[in-house]
C-alpha cells in the first residue's frame, strides 16, 4: 500500500560547525539536497557540478538557506586536474574539508548487446573512477588532520539486478567495494567511510528520462510503496557525516527496501 511521505526534518545541528564538499550538488537530486540538509545542520558548504548555470543557480539557493556564503567550482571528476583544483579551492576557501559527499555519477538504460565501449567507459569514468579521484585528493588532505568522513552515493542495482543496467550497476557495485577497502586503510588514520544505497529517490531529472511505466515498476518494489524524497536519502548522509557514527566505516547503508 502506498504511503505518503514524512513531514521534512528541521535541523539539530547535526554537522555544527564542520565544512563540507558536495560533488555533483547543482539541481534537483540527491547532492543539492545533500547540501542544503548540511547548511540546515550547521555545517559550511562548497559544492561543484559540471553544469555551470545550474551550479550557479544551486549556490544562489542555498546561500538563502542559511545566510552565509556557499563556496562553488566548476568539476568534471573525470579529469584529475579538475579534481584537484577542486579540492584545493575548498580547502583554500574553508581552511580544511572534515566532509565529502561523493554524489557525481552517471546512469542511462542500454541492453549489453547494444552497449557501446564509450557508453560502459563513460559510466564507470564518472560513477566508480570519478568516486576515487575524488577520494584519494581528499584522502591526502584527511590523512594530514587525522580526522574527516567520506560518504559515497551507491545504488541498489549494486546489490539488485535490474535489466539495461550493466554499466551502472557493475559501476556502483565497484563503489560499493571501493567504499569497503578504502574505509579499511582511512582507518589507521581516524577517518570513516560509508556509503548510502538509494533506490528510487524521485527529482524532476529522474522523471524526464525514465518512463512513467518503469518508475510504476519501481515504485511497487519499494516497502512504503512510494519513491523515496531526495532528502531522506540526504538525512541518511548527514547521520553518516555526523559525529553519531563515530564507530561505523566500510558500511553500505541502504535506504529502501532492497527486495529484487
Amino acid at each position: 500500500m502506498s504511503q505518503t511521505a514524512p513531514p521534512y526534518v528541521e535541523g539539530h545541528n547535526l554537522l555544527a560547525g564542520k565544512t563540507v564538499l558536495i560533488t555533483a550538488a547543482a539541481g534537483t537530486g540527491i547532492g543539492f539536497s545533500a547540501a542544503k540538509r548540511c547548511i540546515e545542520e550547521g555545517a559550511r558548504v562548497f559544492i561543484s557540478d559540471v553544469h555551470e548555470r545550474r551550479l550557479a543557480e544551486a549556490v544562489a539557493e542555498l546561500e538563502k538557506v542559511g545566510d552565509q556564503p556557499v563556496g562553488s567550482r566548476i568539476c568534471n571528476v573525470t579529469q584529475e586536474e579538475d579534481v584537484q583544483g577542486l579540492v584545493d579551492a575548498a580547502i583554500a576557501e574553508m581552511g580544511h574539508i572534515d566532509v565529502l559527499i561523493n554524489n557525481a555519477g552517471l546512469g542511462g538504460e542500454v541492453p549489453l548487446v547494444d552497449m557501446t565501449d564509450e557508453q560502459w567507459n563513460l559510466v564507470m569514468d564518472i560513477t566508480v573512477t570519478g568516486t576515487m579521484r575524488m577520494t584519494r585528493a581528499a584522502l591526502k588532505h584527511m590523512y594530514t588532520r587525522k580526522s574527516g568522513a567520506i560518504i559515497n552515493n551507491a545504488s541498489v542495482v549494486g546489490w539488485r539486478a535490474q535489466k539495461g543496467q550493466c554499466h551502472y550497476a557493475a559501476a556502483k557495485a565497484g563503489v560499493m567495494a571501493l567504499t569497503r577497502c578504502s574505509a579499511l586503510e582511512a582507518a589507521d588514520y581516524g577517518i570513516r567511510i560509508n556509503a548510502v544505497s538509494p533506490s528510487l529517490a524521485m527529482h524532476k531529472f529522474l522523471a524526464k528520462v525514465t518512463t512513467d511505466e518503469l518508475l510504476a515498476e519501481l515504485t511497487k518494489k519499494e516497502a512504503f510503496g512510494r519513491a523515496a524524497e531526495v532528502w531522506e536519502v540526504a538525512n541518511v548522509m548527514v547521520m553518516l557525516a555526523s559525529d553519531y557514527t563515530s564507530y561505523m566505516t566500510g558500511e553500505i547503508v541502504s535506504v529502501s527496501s532492497q527486495r529484487a
